[in-house]
């Protein structure tokens, strides 16, 4: 029973002694002298501001409307030549000896005139119709340039054990700024 007692004893004096040795006030955090970091007051921010270029593509597109216009033929020789060989081809049909030279020249000659009559009712025609007109999208891509603003830091001025002081941060600190203190012997 005496074990029983003393190791009931030992348990409680373990689970007691952390509270027994806890410290009644509780602690606050004060700077030291060897900390080497305080926080000082800040007293103005000014932003730096620099102009930056932007360049964005812009795609414009719009309808044209194109115009197609067949084309007239060229030349009147394609259907002369036709008309010349279908001519004495005809003529070469008739006759006997010097004749039919003579109607194959004279059916040569009148195949001719003829090819050039179609060739030009047909130069005609087209001069005289009316185009057809279609539409087509077209789309370029712009160049726009404008001008943005652009925060490179801030300028800070802050107050610390009376004396002000300035520097450049890329953030903006708010209302205080944590700086080193830096203590040297006299």
């Amino acid at each position: 029973m005496f074990t029983r007692l003393m190791s009931c004893a030992a348990v409680a004096s373990i689970l007691v002694a952390p509270v027994a040795l806890a410290d009644p006030k509780p602690r606050v955090y004060q700077p030291r002298a060897n900390d080497g970091y305080d926080y000082a007051q800040v007293v103005s921010v000014e932003p730096i501001v620099r102009q930056v270029r932007v360049e964005v593509p812009r795609r414009e597109c719009y309808t044209e409307v194109r115009y197609d216009q067949p084309e007239p033929r060229k030349g009147l020789a394609g259907p002369m030549i036709v008309g010349a060989l279908i001519g004495g081809g005809i003529g070469h049909q008739f006759g006997s000896g010097d004749g039919k030279r003579a109607a194959t020249v004279a059916g040569a000659v009148i195949g001719t005139a003829l090819g050039h009559d179609i060739g030009e009712r047909q130069r005609a025609r087209y001069a005289y119709s009316q185009p057809q007109g279609y539409e087509v999208e077209r789309c370029d891509t712009r160049i726009e340039r404008t001008y943005e603003e652009r925060i490179d830091g801030y300028d800070v001025e802050y107050e610390y054990a009376g004396q002000r002081f300035h520097t450049r941060l890329p953030y903006d600190p708010g209302e205080r700024i944590r700086v080193r203190v830096a203590v040297t012997p006299a």
